[in-house]
């Protein structure tokens, strides 16, 4: 509610419908003077920003420690008291994907790739006394069907290098395609014969091998983080199919509508936004502090979360406990395939979007 002055005029500046009171029965807004201070301003923004964060708190303590009770609250209607589960997901999601990106990354520098002259194994080899390394160099020179006599060091880097500038990158172990003019060349000639899809991932394969010719290590940190960063559409999608799932479980309960489920599956997914956030503080703590017994405590809040599943779902679905476990078995038994699925589908676009 504001604190500047009511207008004696009583038509809405917004929709111009006549007010009947101090707010307008068409549109909800309040019937003030327009003008206001610098110093109003400020005051109503701390205002809405503390009423946003006791709304905030009072409906996240009612969720975390009373499951299903804001799911069936919202279905009854009773809304005001509570903040929107959509704003709450959208609030609770920003933050836990911050965190997540911030705790999560693929660095190429990193990674062991075979071949990767930068890479640890090399520098391993490189690092061998002068006989260890003359045999294992004559066994590279015997597997190649070469005299087996011994590399120096500068000629073993001049093999590494040359390994990795020729390495290609390969869906399929029988291509030796290297650019796409011999692909189509042999398409059109009628030695292969391939469909859509594969023709689809061999101009990939192609395209990737050009672009990546003895870089691995940094194309998977690419691929890799690509994927990581498709995990808040993977989510997003998945929210309306796990409520979807709800939908079936309980076709029966005729009082219960695809919204009601869509509503409740809101609920659990934020619950497992802070669980996640809590098991991503404690690993951080024990990896900085080297108490392995606080990997135990990330391994009870897993097991909440299953548990407080089950509970959300029998206090809001209002069914025995037989019946309950049954369904809470069924849905994540159909959740972890569509789960699948979808995480294939995003592998396959983040493949084709570098």
């Amino acid at each position: 509610m504001s604190h500047l002055k009511e207008r004696e005029e009583k038509n809405c500046l917004n929709c111009n419908a006549v007010i009947y009171g101090k707010y307008c029965h068409i549109c909800g807004q309040e019937n003030i003077h327009p003008k206001e201070s610098a110093w109003h301003l400020v005051t109503h923004f701390f205002q809405d920003i503390t009423h946003f964060d006791g709304k905030f708190f009072s409906t996240l303590k009612l969720l975390i420690f009373r499951p299903g009770f804001l799911s069936r609250e919202y279905m009854n209607g009773r809304r005001a008291n509570y903040l929107n589960p959509i704003r709450m997901y959208v609030f609770s999601s920003a933050i836990f994907f911050i965190i997540f990106f911030s705790v999560f990354h693929v660095d190429e520098n990193t990674l062991k790739i075979n071949g990767d002259t930068n890479g640890v194994a090399f520098d391993t080899i490189n690092a061998m006394d002068s006989a260890a390394f003359s045999k294992f160099t004559a066994g590279i020179n015997f597997s190649l069907h070469k005299d087996s006599m011994p590399m120096t060091r500068e000629e073993f880097k001049e093999f590494i290098n040359r390994s990795a500038d020729s390495g290609t990158i390969k869906f399929f172990r029988t291509s030796t395609y290297r650019t796409k003019e011999s692909y189509d060349s042999a398409l059109s000639a009628g030695t292969i014969h391939d469909g859509w899809i594969k023709r689809t991932f061999m101009y990939k394969q192609i395209e990737l091998s050009q672009k990546y010719r003895g870089k691995q290590r940094e194309l998977i940190s690419v691929f890799a983080n690509m994927l990581l960063h498709s995990t808040p559409q993977l989510l997003f999608v998945s929210l309306p199919l796990f409520a979807l799932l709800l939908q079936l479980l309980y076709v029966r309960r005729k009082q219960y509508y695809y919204v009601n489920h869509a509503i409740f599956t809101v609920h659990l997914f934020i619950f497992i936004f802070i669980a996640l956030l809590a098991i991503f503080g404690i690993n951080e703590l024990s990896s900085l502090t080297n108490y392995s017994w606080l990997k135990y405590i990330s391994i009870l809040i897993g097991l909440l979360i299953i548990f407080y599943n089950y509970k959300a779902m029998r206090n809001f679905y209002q069914q025995g406990r037989a019946k309950t476990i049954f369904k809470l078995l069924l849905l994540h038994t159909a959740n972890f395939f569509i789960i699948l699925i979808l995480f294939v589908f995003f592998v396959f676009f983040s493949l084709f979007k570098i």
